[in-house]
């Protein structure tokens, strides 16, 4: 499939949604989802959301509000409690299980609170390639991967995401900072 049918794809799968609750950490992929729901959405269907953390840096939660502000799209911070719970800082290989499990049950109460009728988050396709234990609580949860369903890839985010105009076409992937932790050591702040 051409780049162009999948972005319009992309485009069709948002806007048949009607609305929806964006998990937007504020990263290239993020913020290409964010952008183009902003093109085919009514801004008040749209709400992005952040998760404010001991593993997400502070400056990337700034450009995430920035971003959000200068598409004048609605953006919330949630703190997240993933250093609360003792199976994500025992660390074990599905870490992100346990906080992505927190984090998508309060985005979708999220949207639930504010009548909007998906969460998204910024899955794409090259991600289907890496070990994601994340991607089951998404999953479970009935979140949704529309840069995934639309068949778009990263680098072709980065393609569209230049086309677009935003200053994120060529953002390095930033992972959580318990990524860099070997597995089995304790996570702490």
């Amino acid at each position: 499939m051409m780049l162009e049918d999948k972005f319009a794809k992309l485009k069709k799968i948002i806007s048949d949604a009607g609305s929806c609750l964006i998990a937007f950490s504020g990263g290239g992929d993020s913020a290409f989802l964010l952008k183009t729901a902003s093109l085919v959405l009514p801004k008040e269907k749209i709400l992005a959301v952040t998760a404010d953390s001991a593993t997400y840096p502070k400056e990337e939660l700034a450009f995430a509000s920035k971003f959000a502000r200068a598409l004048g799209v609605r953006h919330k911070v949630i703190n997240t409690l993933e250093l609360k719970d003792s199976r994500f800082i025992a660390n074990p290989p599905e870490r992100c299980y346990f906080c992505k499990r927190e984090l998508f049950s309060r985005l979708k109460d999220m949207a639930r609170k504010e009548s909007l009728k998906f969460v998204f988050d910024a899955s794409n396709i090259s991600d289907k390639c890496d070990f994601r234990p994340g991607t089951k609580a998404k999953n479970e949860l009935g979140a949704r991967s529309p840069l995934q369903d639309a068949g778009i890839t990263k680098s072709e985010i980065r393609i569209l995401s230049k086309k677009l105009g935003l200053n994120t076409w060529d953002k390095p992937a930033l992972a959580c900072l318990a990524s860099r932790i070997p597995y089995g050591t304790v996570i702490s702040k």
